[in-house]
């Protein structure tokens, strides 16, 4: 499902998606209103994301807070694995990534930097060998499992 946010206000949803200007000029405001939408209800963002969802297995991506893990785990228990994507800031530089303080410094870029432990934590610095390796390691997990 989309988030209801972009709709709600005019937004062009595929602009967001990717490093434009056009993102960065709503990041703030897009950022308020999720914490928002969190407090009044800390489950929102977690129930749209599984709405409807019948596989048996399912890949929940871009979980930014304690709070969103902390739900999955509740609801879904054991049955919940967690995978972390990371990167050297030299790498996220190369990719034309630039920090802006009071965004990437936010809950909700840096929310999971501490309190959880990753059932894996996967590099991604631009090498496709090893990127490919650390993810069959998952799928050989995974298959084992279906």
């Amino acid at each position: 499902p989309v988030p209801l946010s972009p709709q709600e206000h005019g937004l062009d949803f595929q602009r967001l998606l990717d490093a434009s200007a056009y993102k960065e000029s709503y990041r703030q405001d897009m950022i308020r209103w999720g914490e928002e939408k969190r407090r009044a209800d800390p489950g929102f963002f977690c129930r749209a994301a599984v709405e409807g969802a019948a596989q048996p297995v399912w890949v929940v991506s871009d979980t930014r807070r304690l709070s969103d893990v902390e739900w999955f785990r509740d609801v879904y228990g054991a049955a919940v694995r967690t995978v972390r994507v990371v990167a050297a800031e030299e790498t996220r530089r190369r990719r034309n990534w630039v920090f802006v303080a009071g965004v990437d410094d936010a809950e909700s870029e840096c929310g999971l930097d501490q309190g959880v432990t990753f059932d894996w934590v996967v590099t991604n610095d631009g090498d496709e060998l090893a990127l490919d390796e650390q993810l069959e390691t998952l799928l050989r997990w995974l298959r084992d499992r279906l």
